[in-house]
């Protein structure tokens, strides 16, 4: 990716029919790679079918650098000020707060572009719709590694996760955190609240820490965690809680991104070696690996009945969570 040619005036793309001006095109947001808020419009319009299925319609908070990864990160829930009148939102409540945010709802390619114009770089989307904000459509599972943990243990939880999800009937979609860890999402019919997907997640949690004991830990304060093992974070299912989405670019030096991966590449892949110079490429030879992930959505009520079982047996840890 190069810088615009031009860079003392701003370029407008031409987004699926829908023009997106991108001012100050030369400026740089990876120092360490050269990549320039240009070529982050243009990354995203590469792997569009795949950032915006993995958006759509769901309210997104966005990370923003207005100065570029040297400056200040903004971690924004309303929408930006400016936004063209094709841009949707959807309305989010926070209780604690007693307050209201329009959040950006993204059904079209040219919104993800636009958001890169008001300087985003992260897009972290609920694990709802807009159609109804309170009923998650999304089961997810962190494999969060300990500072002491290596990747290698990471992968090794993640087929023991995956050997759980096969014998529940579920089918888990894989990707990389554009970090140090793994994120598996699996589609739920949207017939519980954020409590209970939790509850679930939690169970799940505790099954595969019952199967790999040595390796996983589901220890709720941080501070009584084996700093070697892998957290299974079940609190991503917990409302307001966001992680970054399939193909989104991470804040990082290196420019990372957290990319869909198929099962079979887990054992070998390096998670590091999918970034915003690389992915483009493998999107245009794979597509999205998570062109299926609407088609099949997979009832919660067996693993609620493990949450009713081990809350059964374990009351005060039941409480304690």
């Amino acid at each position: 990716m190069g810088a615009a040619k031009d860079s003392s005036t701003a370029v407008e793309l031409d987004v699926e029919g829908r023009t997106v001006r991108i001012s100050h095109p030369e400026r740089v947001y990876f120092p360490k790679l050269g990549i320039t808020k240009l070529d982050l419009a243009r990354y995203y319009m590469a792997v569009g079918d795949g950032i915006v299925r993995a958006l759509r319609d769901r309210p997104c908070m966005l990370h923003r650098f207005p100065d570029g990864l040297d400056g200040d990160k903004v971690h924004q829930k309303r929408l930006p000020r400016g936004a063209p009148d094709w841009v949707q939102t959807v309305r989010v409540h926070f209780p604690r707060y007693n307050r209201d945010a329009d959040e950006l709802c993204v059904t079209h390619l040219a919104d993800v572009v636009w958001a890169v114009q008001m300087s985003t770089v992260e897009f972290h989307p609920w694990n709802s719709r807009r159609t109804d904000v309170e009923r998650p459509d999304e089961w997810r599972i962190d494999l969060d590694p300990m500072p002491e943990c290596d990747f290698g243990k990471v992968r090794r939880v993640a087929s023991v996760a995956h050997e759980v999800l096969h014998e529940l009937g579920a089918v888990g979609w894989p990707k990389t955190s554009g970090g140090h860890g793994l994120h598996v999402y699996v589609r739920i019919e949207p017939r519980w609240g954020f409590d209970d997907v939790r509850r679930a997640a939690l169970a799940f949690a505790r099954e595969v820490e019952r199967r790999a004991p040595r390796e996983v830990t589901t220890t709720w304060w941080r501070k009584d965690r084996d700093p070697a093992a892998v957290f299974v974070d079940y609190n991503q299912n917990a409302r307001d809680h966001t992680l970054a989405s399939a193909y989104s670019v991470r804040g990082v030096p290196e420019g990372t991104v957290s990319a869909p991966v198929r099962w079979d590449e887990i054992d070998d892949l390096e998670s590091r070696d999918f970034t915003i110079e690389t992915v483009p490429d493998r999107f245009a030879k794979l597509g999205d690996l998570h062109a299926g992930i609407d088609d099949d959505a997979f009832s919660l009520d067996q693993l609620l009945e493990w949450a009713d079982r081990d809350e059964r047996h374990n009351p005060e840890e039941a409480e304690s969570q």
